[in-house]
């Protein structure tokens, strides 16, 4: 089933570059970081089945679904090889892309990604998506905006909080709720050994659902991988600190002799 999916290329650069955002989210996240990088790649970025302007399909959604839709959508737009981020679940996504069709990446970014969950952190996300299946996307985001965002941001941004607030209340509540189960049911720590792409972790160091434990636990996992901790941040480094998140890239991607070791 070929899903019909809303999606941009930016850039004047050469080099292909995919983005992946997370869920209840939507392609313009990647503005900051693509506003930065885009005269040195040329950029795909998409909304997510079910997400934006993106088909939204009913039912439940499994991990390879957005992985097959992500592989046709780069054919169609002749990405053959490219290098690969993805933000949260784009993150998981961007794993298991990797390890099902690792001949299409050559670097891979994961920001603010799971892996290896605790016992304690799969019951609080199993909470969570029980909040979301039972229809309650604008409690959640309402609970969440303090995991996301620090106060001093959130104080500094009132429209942007209030333009996120109403883009998270356009989701349609079953494919947010099928697309956070993704995200809450996959794990893929057990195979990240087998994950051989350059790849570049970074999490803020105040994130509680992609904290610093798990991304240190992806950096122990996927040889030679290097590891940022960002001081400050909390969950949304793209919403935050795009430039930092674009500094960080441009050097792991472009530059990655010099870029510095987490």
């Amino acid at each position: 089933m070929t899903v019909a999916l809303h999606h941009r290329v930016d850039g004047t650069g050469i080099r292909p570059l995919v983005l992946v955002h997370g869920v209840g989210s939507y392609l313009e996240a990647w503005d900051g970081v693509v506003a930065a990088l885009e005269g040195d790649f040329r950029i795909l970025r998409f909304d997510l089945r079910g997400h934006g302007r993106s088909e939204r399909v009913t039912g439940r959604y499994e991990i390879d679904d957005f992985v097959c839709d992500l592989l046709e959508l780069a054919d169609r737009e002749g990405f053959g090889r490219f290098d690969l981020a993805g933000f949260s679940l784009g993150g998981l996504i961007a794993q298991r892309l990797a390890l099902t069709h690792g001949h299409r990446v050559r670097r891979l970014v994961l920001l603010s990604t799971i892996a290896g969950r605790t016992e304690a952190e799969r019951e609080r996300v199993r909470d969570r998506l029980a909040a979301m299946q039972r229809g309650e996307p604008a409690s959640h985001y309402d609970a969440s905006v303090g995991r996301w965002l620090t106060e001093a941001f959130q104080a500094a941004n009132p429209e942007l909080l209030q333009r996120l607030r109403e883009r998270n209340a356009a989701n349609d509540p079953g494919c947010y709720a099928a697309s956070y189960r993704v995200l809450a049911e996959t794990d893929l720590g057990d195979q990240l050994d087998r994950i051989r792409h350059p790849t570049l972790i970074a999490t803020g160091a105040d994130d509680q659902g992609s904290n610093p434990r798990m991304a240190r636990f992806m950096h122990d996992r996927i040889a030679g991988s290097r590891l940022e901790i960002l001081p400050g941040l909390r969950h949304s480094i793209l919403v935050e600190a795009p430039d930092r998140i674009a500094g960080l890239m441009r050097d792991f991607l472009l530059f990655p002799d010099e870029a510095p070791h987490g």
